[in-house]
């Protein structure tokens, strides 16, 4: 079977590299198309999986939209050539061309206000896959699963720890440390969206540093940050998880971020303009299991961060994280049991495969 992925951001090619790799030892072939997004392309070279790369998108909240019609052309053709079976993304890009190659698609879609991409990309789907605390209905192709997207990379069943990452980051092993990440707002969906102000950032960093050391994670990596009591995240990118995997706090204006460190079971802190009584599920869900602090006032950010670290909540993080798990879907599972069913996917034979490993909360 010929098996197509699209990665349109560095997390996607989390989501689908476990699934990637199980596919091509059992003799499939498979193809990335692959958006120069961010450390995308650095993190699929990491992991030697193919790809096409569809065009760049910069890191601002307009490079998308001007390179759209590069991006549709080329994507177009190279997945034409390709000729794939099956075919797994996350939004418009995978559903056309589902539409214009024939081939099987699903989708896998976790943000509830990204409407636009949900009516453009619907039509064309054989198959959305949502995670539980997904608050919207997308109709009849919608099958919901488990647990998150991330649960097809951290899940306790695909997730291997790796180690040497506090010598990776300049820090003795026992040295506790805060890792501070902050969202580029490039991607459409980020569009009159915000986190963190400037003074905000520094004030964070300077009071968290009385408290352990700082490391800085910035996805836009426009700001000059030099002078302040922090270090700056110049890892590979392949290590980003182990380093919030052994970190005592995060704090993100990021979602991604966010989600993966409560599943590691780090406590964490999300504070964006997302943040409110129209948030998305996902974010209730954790914060309704105690596995994150959604917070509007950057008062009550400062406030609970200090809390936390004074507290030492990272072993009792932990715990949450493992029971909370243990209830959850492997997604890499769910994605490669589809592609065993080959061209003859449809939705019921997916929904008996998902809920043949579905584990109530």
């Amino acid at each position: 079977m010929r098996c197509l992925f699209f990665t349109n951001t560095p997390a996607h090619v989390h989501l689908f590299r476990y699934a990637a790799r199980n596919l091509i030892e059992e003799g499939h072939t498979i193809r990335f198309m692959a958006r120069d997004y961010g450390c995308t392309l650095e993190l699929l070279d990491y992991y030697e999986l193919p790809y096409d790369v569809i065009g760049k998108t910069e890191t601002n909240k307009f490079s998308v939209f001007k390179e759209l019609p590069i991006h549709y052309k080329n994507f177009l053709l190279a997945s034409r050539s390709f000729d794939p079976d099956i075919i797994f993304g996350t939004g418009a890009y995978p559903a056309h061309t589902g539409a214009v190659t024939g081939a099987t698609t699903i989708l896998v879609v976790d943000s509830e206000p990204t409407w636009i991409n949900h009516a453009i990309s619907k039509p064309f789907a054989d198959v959305i896959l949502t995670p539980h605390g997904f608050r919207k209905d997308l109709g009849p192709k919608q099958v919901n699963f488990k647990g998150f997207e991330e649960c097809a990379y951290l899940h306790p069943e695909v997730y291997k720890p790796i180690d040497g990452v506090y010598e990776a980051l300049g820090l003795d092993p026992d040295e506790r440390y805060v890792l501070l990440r902050f969202n580029a707002w490039g991607s459409s969906h980020d569009f009159s969206r915000g986190g963190f102000s400037d003074e905000q950032r520094r004030e964070l960093i300077e009071r968290l540093a009385e408290h352990a050391t700082v490391l800085v994670s910035d996805e836009g990596d426009e700001r000059d940050e030099s002078d302040l009591p922090a270090k700056s995240f110049d890892v590979h990118p392949a290590l980003f998880h182990e380093a919030l995997r052994n970190a005592d706090l995060l704090v993100a204006d990021t979602q991604t971020a966010v989600t993966e460190a409560a599943l590691l079971g780090t406590p964490a802190i999300r504070s964006n303009t997302w943040v409110g009584e129209e948030d998305m599920g996902n974010f209730i869900e954790l914060e309704e299991n105690n596995l994150i602090f959604n917070l509007q006032s950057f008062d009550a950010v400062l406030r609970h961060s200090e809390e936390l670290l004074e507290d030492g909540a990272k072993t009792e993080w932990t715990r949450r994280s493992e029971e909370y798990l243990s209830k959850t879907v492997n997604l890499t599972g769910v994605f490669t049991g589809i592609t065993d069913q080959r061209k003859d996917v449809d939705r019921d034979a997916i929904k008996r495969l998902i809920e043949s490993n579905l584990k109530v909360i």
